[in-house]
């Protein structure tokens, strides 16, 4: 079952939004922290494997229980599923780190009531990977990470957004993981209400403690 959480309004985002995370995303392998989000992430584009799949397959999973509760309980009777994109331009990705947007399509297709918008905000200007000084600490490489970091404003700056499909409808905003401070999350939840959303709820897998 979904945890109920509010993200507050501040310089990124002009109104409180409706949030529901599954899980807290503790560090980097401690116990019990969500490691298939890691593996998900594929920094280092390792080529398809069982443990990708399998990790893909358990957030699918996850994804058609969670959303089948936030529709219940919202009253809301069709979302718009729309990811938050990666730090990158789409093109720069391989398939392999591609796998948690697969999965929102796949349990997308796979409810009523829920339909696939993936392809409605699509980065194509780098910006700044937040996770990524952790990442390679980790692997103790070192890779580049252009891009500006985050500020009000980037989404739109930095991605196409497809307004004629998004412009009234209800959306479910879906990250892996909500990390209270980055405003990432938040600039995209205002980006939406900027090109004509009537209403976003925002979902992530993991929120950072």
């Amino acid at each position: 079952m979904p945890i109920h959480f509010e993200i507050r309004k501040n310089n990124f985002l002009r109104s409180n939004t409706t949030g529901y995370y599954h899980c807290d995303y503790t560090r980097f392998g401690q116990p019990n922290n969500p490691e298939y989000l890691n593996t998900l992430k594929n920094t280092f584009g390792n080529p398809i494997s069982q443990s990708l799949r399998e990790s893909r397959d358990i957030v699918v999973d996850i994804l058609i229980n969670d959303i089948l509760f936030i529709l219940n309980e919202t009253d809301i009777e069709e979302f718009l599923c729309v990811c938050v994109p990666r730090a990158k331009k789409l093109t720069s990705y391989s398939a392999s780190q591609l796998l948690f947007l697969d999965a929102i399509r796949t349990a997308a297709d796979l409810l009523d009531d829920v339909i696939d918008g993936t392809d409605c905000i699509i980065r194509t200007v780098d910006t700044f990977t937040t996770h990524l000084t952790k990442a390679t600490e980790e692997k103790r490489i070192s890779i580049p990470n252009e891009g500006k970091k985050p500020y009000p404003g980037i989404t739109v700056a930095t991605c196409q957004i497809d307004r004629m499909s998004i412009e009234g409808e209800r959306i479910l905003l879906i990250d892996d993981i909500y990390t209270p401070g980055v405003n990432i999350d938040e600039d995209c939840i205002q980006a939406l209400y900027d090109n004509g959303v009537e209403e976003v709820i925002f979902y992530a897998i993991g929120h950072t403690v």
